[in-house]
């Protein structure tokens, strides 16, 4: 196939369609599924379907307040959040417990679902799933195609029950036309259950981050006049992130400042990080922020833990830090390799010693340095994701 047509291939293969997405909760932090789903909706209808969770609820006030969140939501009923995008909040409880519970729930789930699409109109939509828990509804809404988008290895998450997260996986992956990845690892388990398995890695909000290299872009007030040099990362503070590494960088610059940016998950426990002096510890801040903050930073650290989850994972925040200008340390993780723009770290005293690196070679943003990733954008990898459809469509014989 030439590449004109291949490029019109793409063009024609997610264009005037209606699309079903599940996955996290829209108006959390913007992750991969938004990005893609934002450009997605330039040239057809989506139905953003709120997250129907990985794990059961705990008796806890966070968990309280997220179902509390999840039923005022409800009641509003489908909202447009942006054109095109239209936004469902379910209610639906996960699928675990009884097998009478689920089967409830399914039908309650897809019953919510059949009612926003006739209110929208949608007819023979493509579901496109980003969690494993939409897999007993997904294939059984009339669709014409089923995506499942894996972004992560959701059977490793500490806080899920692994084995009904497996199931209910390897039971969306089996029904569906098309298997999405975002990492070379996840690629080659996936593709042991469903062959039409295909890599797209994650891009990068370019225009967005690259505003830590403008003079005129603001610097928050409280990371302002922080004793530098500054070293910082931004995310969730969860049992993923390597403590002991950021607490290490803190204690080898205690002339400086480590900061932190993000909120910390309820299942983490954060006191050995508050108990040093000179780490700031900022809170989740706006994403309209964070070139301002990254602007602050003469160093972005990427601290995971090497484990099943991390070494499936492509970290979004590392192509953020670089299309921001920064030097990047980072654990040695696979996709973070692939990159080939960090420094990775083999220990604890190593990744100490790369910090230094950067902050000797030249720290805080440079737009030379930010050049490097401005190819990886989210355009470019929806064009891929829409190429990959297309072939899916032909293959099956369905019109575009």
């Amino acid at each position: 196939m030439r590449r004109s047509d291949d490029m019109d291939l793409a063009r024609r293969a997610l264009r005037g369609r209606d699309l079903v997405v599940f996955s996290n909760d829209w108006d959390g932090d913007p992750l991969s599924k938004v990005h893609i789903m934002r450009i997605l909706s330039r040239e057809n209808r989506v139905l953003w379907v709120n997250s129907i969770g990985n794990r059961a609820p705990r008796a806890n006030a966070h968990d309280a307040k997220r179902i509390l969140n999840k039923l005022e939501k409800f009641t509003q009923g489908i909202k447009e959040v942006e054109p095109n995008l239209f936004v469902l909040s379910p209610l639906a409880i996960p699928f675990y417990g009884s097998e009478l519970v689920r089967n409830a729930n399914r039908h309650l789930l897809r019953l919510q679902v059949l009612r926003a699409m006739k209110q929208l109109k949608f007819k023979k939509p493509i579901s496109w799933s980003f969690l494993p828990a939409s897999a007993p509804v997904s294939g059984t809404l009339g669709e014409e195609f089923v995506v499942y988008h894996c972004v992560d290895e959701f059977s490793a998450f500490s806080d899920t029950n692994g084995k009904h997260i497996a199931e209910l996986e390897e039971r969306l992956l089996r029904r569906a036309d098309l298997c999405i990845t975002s990492a070379e690892r996840l690629r080659e388990n996936k593709s042991k259950i469903n062959p039409r398995t295909v890599l797209v890695r994650h891009g990068t909000d370019f225009t967005h981050f690259v505003k830590a290299c403008d003079a005129a872009t603001p610097i928050p007030a409280d990371i302002a006049n922080l004793p530098r040099p500054i070293i910082g990362f931004f995310g969730l503070v969860a049992d993923w992130v390597d403590q002991e590494a950021i607490i290490a960088t803190a204690r080898a610059h205690p002339e400086g400042s480590v900061v932190i940016i993000g909120k910390t998950t309820p299942d983490c426990d954060d006191s050995k990080l508050r108990a040093e002096k000179n780490i700031h510890m900022l809170g989740r801040k706006p994403y309209a922020d964070l070139p301002g903050y990254s602007k602050a930073f003469d160093v972005a650290l990427m601290p995971f833990k090497v484990s099943e989850l991390t070494l499936n994972a492509n970290p979004l925040k590392v192509r953020e830090y670089l299309a921001a200008g920064l030097p990047v340390v980072s654990t040695d993780l696979p996709e973070v390799r692939k990159v080939g723009l960090c420094k990775i770290a083999s220990n604890t005293e190593d990744f100490v010693r790369k910090v230094d690196e950067c902050l000797a070679e030249g720290p805080g943003p440079k737009r030379e340095r930010a050049d490097r990733i401005f190819s990886e954008s989210w355009d470019a990898r929806v064009d891929e994701i829409r190429h990959h459809v297309g072939a899916a469509l032909v293959a099956d014989g369905k019109d575009l």
